[in-house]
């Protein structure tokens, strides 16, 4: 068995992975999508799919945007408060993968003490409203995260599920630090990316941008200038293969570290393009993560994009290159979306489905959830 179940998460992510077999089934969470996804959503599904008392092997924080993380947190917690309670947990965590930034890109703590001093100056509006408020709000709440697991005594950042190792948490997950697959059963887990030297030159960014930009926070004109360049924080990217069906899960990775991380895997062929049987989109199908290139290298029978609207996701121009590159290929698609948007309309009327050969698939409204069986 081998199922993926989208969980609605509107601008967010949120995906549980479901493998093993019908009658011993087993979970993998991958992010838990922005505030309110939890209790709208993620709890239900878990109530329903795992069971009350279920187990999750691995939860995987893809990277700490408050899209992704704020489901995490309420879970967390929630779980924390009913063992405090002696009440019965709504699922057992087993295993937890975060790359937090201390530990990936900030051993230090020079980046986040100069970015809060920045925010500090920019007043309390910035803080919270602007891409780099953002990503420091992003810095706290993995942290909280990683509080929560060491407080249920939840294993980070294992380099084996089965015994994971004391303290792997220093040790970000990278396809250096763990270069074989993980072993769940029928499932295999590839890490893609980040690689070390994706982290070294985000980190780079980070301080290089700092430096060019700290002392502009505090004036509002200024400070929307250089908001729009803050460096991108780094995806865990996971190939999950399971009873010969492989699933490409991306986070919001940009596709060039993408193809360069399956290439160094050895993964993706020079004289041809790798076929998986579900892409999920990164970056909620923003175009700035996405290319012509990477729909012509890799190809995928059903696209899974998880956005509604938000920041204009997923753009018209990454749709329209998607069922462009596969009706190039002469390949038929469908492209699973978790809510109508203008672009999905716009796709629509501007690409017939009957003459391009894609189905769009959207999850019906007020719907928890959508299901892709891979096998």
């Amino acid at each position: 068995m081998f199922r993926l179940h989208v969980v609605q998460a509107a601008l967010g992510d949120c995906l549980l992975l479901a493998f093993g077999t019908a009658a011993a089934p087993r979970f993998v969470l991958i992010d838990g999508g922005p505030a309110g996804t939890w209790q709208a959503h993620l709890r239900p599904v878990l109530t329903d799919v795992v069971g009350p008392g279920g187990r999750l092997d691995l939860v995987m924080l893809s990277h700490v945007d408050n899209d992704h993380v704020l489901g995490l947190l309420d879970l967390a917690a929630d779980v924390r408060a009913e063992r405090a309670n002696g009440d019965p947990e709504t699922v057992r965590l087993g295993n937890l993968w975060h790359n937090s930034f201390a530990r990936t890109l900030d051993p230090d703590g020079a980046i986040a003490t100069r970015l809060a001093a920045a925010m500090a100056s920019a007043g309390a509006a910035a803080a919270t409203m602007t891409s780099t408020g953002m990503a420091l709000q992003g810095i706290g709440e993995g942290n909280r995260l990683r509080q929560h697991a060491l407080a249920l005594g939840v294993p980070i950042n294992g380099r084996s599920l089965a015994n994971p190792k004391p303290g792997g948490e220093n040790t970000p997950i990278t396809p250096d630090t763990l270069p074989r697959a993980l072993r769940l059963g029928n499932l295999r887990l590839k890490v893609i990316g980040p690689s070390q030297a994706n982290l070294d030159a985000l980190r780079a960014d980070w301080l290089a941008w700092l430096d060019a930009h700290e002392d502009e926070l505090a004036d509002p004109q200024l400070a929307a200038n250089a908001d729009r360049s803050v460096p991108n924080l780094s995806s865990i990217i996971v190939l999950a293969t399971a009873d010969g069906r492989r699933l490409l899960l991306t986070g919001d990775g940009r596709g060039d570290h993408i193809l360069s991380g399956l290439a160094a895997a050895h993964l993706l062929p020079a004289s041809a393009p790798l076929h998986v049987d579900v892409f999920k989109l990164p970056h909620h199908g923003s175009i700035r993560n996405l290319s012509a290139e990477l729909f012509d290298r890799i190809t995928a029978d059903t696209y899974v994009v998880s956005a509604d609207g938000t920041h204009g996701n997923p753009d018209l121009e990454t749709l329209v290159l998607l069922v462009d590159a596969a009706h190039r290929q002469g390949r038929a698609i469908e492209i699973v979306a978790t809510n109508r948007t203008p672009s999905t309309d716009a796709l629509l009327a501007q690409r017939d489905p009957a003459v391009s050969g894609y189905r769009l698939t959207v999850m019906g409204a007020g719907g928890h959830r959508h299901v892709v069986t891979l096998a």
